[in-house]
């Protein structure tokens, strides 16, 4: 029979020192497994025992058995050569950012959130990279814009693809066959009303410090009558071209949103499968006494995606709709219909024009929760 594997008779100082390594929670991520690998057999527990508590193979704690029997605690440091840190390749951080954003559960952990350690801990173990510690962990998902954030009250959709949508725009997963390539967010904005906006504008200082001589502040209009009647903008945003799309229409019904999903398909080849992400509101569903929604999609190789109930805000579009009122219509004063809406289409040219713009990116960001 052969002898089981386990590691030699340590005393009480190298005992001491192991422990030391594996509370310290900082350094190598490497050494730490390594470390806690030799305690547990110094213990007396099996090899198996210690694979399936360190979520690694036996073999591999048999190794690490052997290496530390063989050279001390040299074995439990990994020998790096010279030369400035790794490099993590774009495949490595966007499947690490993916499993920092998952629960721990989803993976067969008994953990309710991810720390730095644990996180790390099981990247090594999975393969995903050789090594990172723990700073390297924290300022790589600063990097990709993923933070420790508190949970808050979080509402799902019932549709099932709702979630893969997002990450397939996102670059996170290949669509696989039958997926659509292109996600569009949809949504109508307003009603848009001719009357003055509140906003912010640069003017002369006012109090104690203010000249004697200076002009009078400009003033809000005040409006008792609206005559002019509304408006409504249907605006579509591609995920993967960052590019908004929208059309102005004087009502809000079914007839007028199919109108514009015709538009949309049309900027697409037939062969290519787009999907639409929506809210609820009754002219995107198809009802008992209407098919029209529901067929159209059926017959233009189209999938549609609803945003849970009273969660509208969940559609990505929300956030370029707050960059719309921030840029085009705060402190304006229009006298027509024709004049707002011209200033909303070339916002739009501009806004897909410089879609990297400073200050448009960090209102958007500010408010895009999805």
């Amino acid at each position: 029979m052969a002898e089981r594997v386990r590691v030699w008779e340590i005393d009480d100082d190298e005992g001491r020192r192991l422990l030391r390594i594996i509370r310290r929670g900082t350094g190598s991520v490497v050494t730490w497994r390594r470390a806690q690998m030799v305690l547990l057999s110094a213990q007396g527990m099996p090899v198996a025992k210690i694979a399936e508590v360190t979520f690694t193979s036996p073999d591999r704690v048999r190794d690490v058995i052997h290496n530390f029997n063989a050279d001390g605690f040299d074995a439990l440091y990994p020998k790096y050569k010279g030369g400035r840190p790794r490099t993590f390749t774009l495949p490595e951080r966007r499947e690490i950012k993916k499993i920092a954003k998952s629960k721990p559960a989803e993976h067969g952990l008994p953990f309710s959130t991810w720390s730095l350690a644990k996180l790390a801990d099981f990247l090594v173990a999975e393969g995903v990279v050789d090594d990172i510690s723990h700073e390297g962990l924290r300022v790589l998902l600063r990097e990709e814009g993923v933070s420790f954030q508190r949970i808050k009250t979080w509402k799902t959709s019932r549709d099932p693809d709702y979630a893969d949508l997002y990450a397939i725009a996102d670059g996170e997963v290949i669509p696989d066959d039958g997926e659509p390539d292109v996600i569009l967010c949809l949504d109508e904005f307003g009603p848009l009303n001719l009357q003055p906006h509140p906003g912010r504008q640069w003017a002369e200082r006012g109090g104690r410090h203010k000249d004697p001589h200076r002009e009078p502040r400009p003033r809000r209009r005040a409006t008792y009558t609206r005559p002019h009647g509304v408006r409504h903008l249907f605006a579509a945003y591609d995920l993967g071209k960052d590019k908004l799309y929208g059309h102005i229409k004087p009502k809000k019904n079914r007839t007028r949103f199919l109108e514009f999903c015709r538009y949309l398909r049309s900027l697409y080849p037939p062969k290519i499968r787009i999907a639409i992400v929506l809210d609820n509101f009754s002219p995107h569903l198809t009802t008992k006494k209407d098919f029209r929604v529901g067929d159209w999609a059926a017959a233009n190789n189209v999938e549609l995606a609803y945003t849970p109930t009273n969660s509208s805000w969940l559609n990505r579009i929300e956030a370029q709709f707050t960059a719309l009122r921030y840029f085009t219509l705060d402190g304006t004063d229009h006298a027509s219909h024709k004049e707002q809406g011209s200033m909303i289409r070339r916002y739009i040219i501009w806004r897909n024009r410089h879609a990297d713009d400073r200050r448009l990116r960090a209102v958007i960001d500010r408010v895009n929760v999805a």
